[in-house]
């Protein structure tokens, strides 16, 4: 499989595309299903979606997104030049690029089922009861904990498998468990700067 992903460029520019289009459109599935089942139910404050560069598009649950669509190219062609400058010297770097991306992305999408199967066992009001709401730190901590969870289990695999595919998935989700748990430390910081300013007025 390894030598499949170093003999073009193709395989992996293919499988990363798939696996990006699969997020977009899970996340997209699962804000309909979340508005349309258990918005009354469950409320995030603030956007469904975390990633602040796709909140609007999310939010209008936009099917083709330009932004979207940008990414998509841009990253498939930096997989593309990954492997032409470093397949021939360095195959430990574009086998860790590209893990670094499938691995985080398979995390997310455990996150995505998890979400579907909620927000869709929900169409029974009896199996959902009460009302919850998530302040936006609190959003974040429990992303950031749960992808800090993967980074844990790349490691391992990582440990006993030595694999620089595995290697990046560590390193990507550790990268994305730091980012979100910054976002929630200010997120937290704006909550009380309005508490404050609306005491003071």
């Amino acid at each position: 499989m390894r030598d499949l992903f170093l003999s073009s460029p193709w395989p992996g520019t293919i499988a990363w595309a798939l696996i990006y289009i699969s997020d977009y459109v899970l996340t997209i599935t699962c804000a309909r299903l979340y508005r349309r089942n258990v918005a009354s139910k469950i409320v995030f404050e603030g956007s469904f979606e975390l990633n602040p560069s796709f909140q609007r598009d999310v939010d209008s649950l936009k099917i083709v997104s330009p932004r979207f669509l940008l990414l998509l190219l841009l990253t498939s062609t930096l997989f593309t030049i990954y492997w032409v400058l470093t397949v021939p010297s360095s195959p430990g770097f574009y086998t860790f690029m590209l893990g670094a991306a499938i691995c985080m992305e398979l995390a997310i999408h455990v996150r995505h089922l998890g979400n579907l199967h909620l927000f869709g066992s929900s169409l029974r009001a009896e199996q959902l009861r009460g009302r919850i709401e998530y302040a936006r730190p609190l959003m974040l901590r429990r992303s950031s904990v749960q992808i800090f969870s993967f980074a844990i289990l790349f490691a391992v695999l990582f440990a006993f498998t030595g694999t620089y595919f595995v290697a990046g998935g560590m390193v990507s989700c550790f990268s994305l468990s730091v980012k979100h748990w910054y976002l929630a430390r200010r997120a937290a910081a704006n909550s009380r700067a309005k508490t404050e300013q609306a005491l003071a007025s």
